[in-house]
């Protein structure tokens, strides 16, 4: 008996020391921080879940990706609850939904500083911690660097692929990546996010040549082959062996499915529908089928490396699917708001819940997501919908915050130029409808959209005539198509036809009075056009709530009154201009100019200095500014300066060579410096150009007189 005592014991004993063993990483709370697990998320931007062959077979093979999923969870249903970059990502570094956290788009959304990121979480619990980011839309200016040791978003220090300053490729973001990796000690937090898959859709050699004609598919292959760079380094350093690895999409990309070519209007699932692939130490490779989302990923992760859960998470923990237990069955939110937020469109909403996926907008929809993944019948007459309906209140009851408006912030001129670059609808936040009929909705204005874009497409191949003419049957066919007036607008105004522009944004502004993008656009115009009388009417009494983070109109209306001799409100709006963006240079150039006015007027030596200093400052931000440098050469002239005179006027005229005043100018200084050889070529090449006809005839006689003074004497013989 005692022999069968024993012999259960170590039984038992075996059996508890192997089940500790075997699933060391799944199980327990709060262990040494050394014996916990290291973290590398990898996020690949725009990532359809099916072209990844561990996924579909139907496009092309990533064997790198399907390596680590071979031993890995694969999850075949996990959703996105939004179609763009920076509320994906935060959703999943906050386990919150946009509900919660309030960031909805893009655009002028920042991930506020009072919420916990998973990075200060486990910074908290003793990781090191580092993020390497893709392209700007994640730039460290939007909050999601809260937590992180280093956040790498240095992109002008190293050779970019596609738009300079804004985005770098897969191959430089991991090897920054590896670079910091080769100096630390577990645990570690390692963050890569690739941008690559992301339109323009430009892969490297030989990638570009091998899918010439499917270039997205060429953007996936490189990243996979990338990957398997990142994979072999995990692989010799042994890390796979104490490392959770977490590998998925921020969305995917419509790639002309529903009639919308890349991602932010629709919320189908080739937007919505991601991957994700789990692998940790001990842990058996299967596929989960049930229904998963970015929010899960957060307390996920927190089980497996036994670290507590923050209390706000929305998710839930997927441990028990990763040791083939079920998961419990709930609601899913998502929604795109770029359409809503940017150009005034009926808002998308919607639930998962198991096989059904409701979309709410104007025109609702309805899909079977077993029968129909490809949502090709809406179902949604069939179906009584007002059940639906309360669930999605529900869930936007039960997971928003009070705290969530405050996510919303005015973006300045810089961040929406380069949002812009990248292909987004970047605009400033704007007064939005909140009742919305059929006509709004987003599947009946999206393809005018489209044909403003293509619009544009065929001016760029030189078809101007066609695409201006595509351009007004939109505006004919549908009046609230802001992109139609805007594209429309900006044609006339290359062609140098301000007029029309006006014309077409007046109209727009006719049937959209809200939009904030025609307001701007109409401003510049008449700013350009010089008529500054209507500038002021039509900015004066104005309460877009999007004025107070525009410099641009500030920096035009200051303009207006400049013109008109109210130099008082001129200062003003200028300097309210570089209030709202300290490093926009025209302003600071324009108030330079008017200190300069005042001084050469009165004499007094505070304005010269004013004068000076608000030229420096607008060389500051724009060292290529021509205009700041001929204004700063023309004050130290007035101070009788020759020396540096020279150097900012020369430097004005190689930046912009039709400065021809500037010629006469220089001329001047030489000579005052006692170079006659420069100032005889100076006043000869302003006597051969354009301005010198518009002389009168006194100036002319000063001017001969200054060159017969620097004229070259004969030599003696």
């Amino acid at each position: 008996m005692e022999k069968i005592r024993v012999i259960l014991f170590l039984f038992l004993a075996y059996l508890i020391l192997g089940l500790g063993i075997t699933t060391f990483p799944l199980y327990g709370e709060d262990s040494n921080p050394k014996e916990r697990l290291n973290l590398l998320l990898i996020t690949i931007d725009t990532l359809r879940a099916d072209r990844l062959s561990c996924y579909s077979s139907k496009h092309l093979k990533t064997p790198n990706i399907d390596r680590l999923a071979n031993k890995s969870i694969i999850f075949t249903r996990a959703f996105a609850h939004t179609s763009t970059t920076l509320p994906s990502h935060t959703n999943i570094l906050l386990g919150t939904t946009p509900l919660y956290h309030g960031v909805h788009d893009n655009t002028n959304f920042v991930v506020r500083d009072e919420f916990l990121t998973l990075a200060e979480h486990l910074k908290h619990s003793g990781y090191q911690t580092g993020a390497f980011i893709g392209a700007f839309p994640l730039d460290s200016r939007f909050g999601l660097s809260q937590g992180f040791d280093i956040y790498d978003d240095d992109y002008d220090m190293r050779k970019v692929r596609k738009t300079e300053g804004e985005e770098r490729e897969a191959q430089i973001v991991v090897d920054r990546a590896l670079e910091w990796l080769n100096e630390r000690k577990s645990p570690w937090f390692l963050w890569i996010h690739c941008w690559d898959p992301h339109d323009p859709y430009i892969p490297p050699e030989p990638f570009k040549t091998q899918y010439a004609d499917r270039l997205y598919d060429g953007e996936v292959a490189y990243v996979d082959f990338v990957m398997g760079k990142l994979f072999h380094y995990l692989e010799d350093n042994s890390l796979f062996e104490k490392t959770l690895v977490v590998f998925t999409g921020d969305h995917g990309e419509m790639l002309d499915e529903h009639g919308e070519r890349t991602h932010g209007f629709f919320a189908y699932n080739s937007v919505l529908w991601i991957p994700l692939i789990i692998s940790a130490p001990g842990m058996k490779s299967r596929i989960v089928h049930q229904n998963v989302s970015h929010i899960d990923l957060f307390p996920t992760i927190c089980d497996i490396l036994r670290i507590k859960k923050p209390p706000f998470l929305q998710g839930i923990s997927l441990l028990p699917s990763l040791k083939g237990k079920k998961l419990r069955k709930r609601i899913m939110y998502f929604e795109s708001l770029l359409p809503y937020y940017s150009m005034g469109w009926a808002p998308i909403r919607g639930i998962i819940h198991d096989r059904d996926k409701f979309i709410d907008s104007p025109i609702p929809e309805f899909y079977d997501l077993v029968k129909d993944f490809d949502e090709l019948e809406n179902l949604a007459e069939k179906k009584e919908l007002d059940k639906y309906r309360k669930q999605l209140n529900k869930i936007i009851l039960d997971q928003s915050s009070g705290e969530s408006s405050k996510a919303a912030q005015g973006m300045d001129r810089e961040t929406l130029e380069k949002l812009r670059s990248l292909g987004y609808i970047a605009n400033f936040k704007g007064t939005k409808k909140e009742e919305f009929s059929i006509e709004d909705d987003v599947k009946i204005l999206l393809p005018y959209h489209n044909k403003s874009v293509k619009a544009l497409a065929l001016c760029n191949e030189g078809k101007v005539r066609e695409g201006m003419e595509l351009l007004k049957e939109v505006i004919t066919e549908r009046k609230n198509v802001s992109t139609a007036y805007l594209n429309l607008a900006m044609l006339y105004a290359g062609q140098e036809r301000l007029n029309d522009a006006l014309e077409v944004l007046k109209m727009g502004r006719e049937f959209l009075p809200t939009n904030y993008r025609i307001f701007h656009d109409y401003i510049s115009y008449l700013s350009e056009a010089g008529r500054w009388d209507e500038a002021i009417k039509a900015y004066e009494g104005k309460s877009f709530l999007q004025l107070e983070f525009d410099p641009v109109i500030w920096n035009h209306i200051g303009l207006a009154y400049w013109k008109k001799g109210n130099l008082e409100k001129a200062q003003r709006h200028f300097a309210k201009s570089i209030s709202v963006d300290r490093k926009f240079p025209i302003p600071y150039n324009n108030l330079g100019a008017i200190h300069f006015t005042i001084f050469n007027r009165t004499k007094d030596p505070k304005e010269y200095q004013k004068a000076l200093e608000n030229f420096k400052k607008a060389i500051e931000f724009d060292p290529y500014y021509s205009t700041a440098h001929n204004g700063l050469g023309m004050a130290y002239m007035q101070a009788g300066d020759y020396t540096e005179a020279i150097i900012h006027l020369e430097e004005a005229l190689e930046l912009q060579p039709d400065l021809y005043e500037t010629l006469y100018y220089l001329g001047v200084a030489y000579m005052n410096k006692g170079n006659d050889f420069m100032a005889y070529g100076y006043f000869n090449r302003f006597k051969v150009s354009p301005t010198y006809s518009h002389l009168k005839s006194d100036a002319r006689a000063k001017l001969e007189q200054y060159v017969l003074k620097c004229k070259p004497k004969p030599k003696d013989h």
